[in-house]
């Protein structure tokens, strides 16, 4: 579902985040779509993070979330990614078209994971250290799904900055 004439509601807080979820999996392809390689890794001269790593990120917190509710599935940039790493200097990251095999092998396992997550799991508290904050299971999935968003727009704004034509919805 990206847009469409007619709607459903929601019945529970967890189909809305399946729903973002659903978005986020079509508008990461739209959003990184025709991003020269030239242009992927370029920080606009800014301390920004740039396209690549950032579509990077996106990729594994996918990864990372799934393994942690117990799908023990890697990237293929695991190691440049792993433990929220932040972006490093002097390195050169992979083609954004190299992360979608990724995004779409590792997709359809988490929405499984997540369609099928039991109430008391998401109630319960996840075993991450947040800087001293306990966050539920379900704290912890709505972050990840708002990260995407935010980061969806990162790369939408950066698309723009570039040069090139804006995000399409559909």
């Amino acid at each position: 579902m990206i847009m469409s004439t007619t709607a459903t509601v929601p019945k529970t807080a967890m189909q809305v985040i399946l729903d973002m979820y659903d978005m986020h999996s079509k508008l990461f392809h739209n959003v990184i779509e025709g991003i020269a390689e030239k242009d992927a890794n370029n920080r606009l001269n800014t301390k920004a993070n740039h396209p690549s790593w950032i579509a990077g990120s996106l990729v594994q917190d996918r990864f990372e979330l799934a393994a942690m509710l117990g799908e023990k599935h890697k990237s293929d940039n695991d190691e440049l990614f792993q433990n929220h790493r932040s972006r490093q200097d002097g390195v050169q990251y992979p083609a954004l078209d190299s992360y979608k095999k990724n995004w779409d092998e590792i997709t359809p396992v988490l929405r499984n994971i997540l369609a099928n997550i039991k109430d008391e799991v998401l109630e319960s508290i996840a075993p991450i250290d947040m800087g001293g904050e306990k966050y539920s299971w379900y704290e912890m999935i709505y972050f990840t799904i708002d990260r995407e968003a935010y980061c969806i727009g990162q790369l939408a704004l950066f698309r723009r900055l570039l040069g090139y034509e804006a995000m399409k919805y559909s």
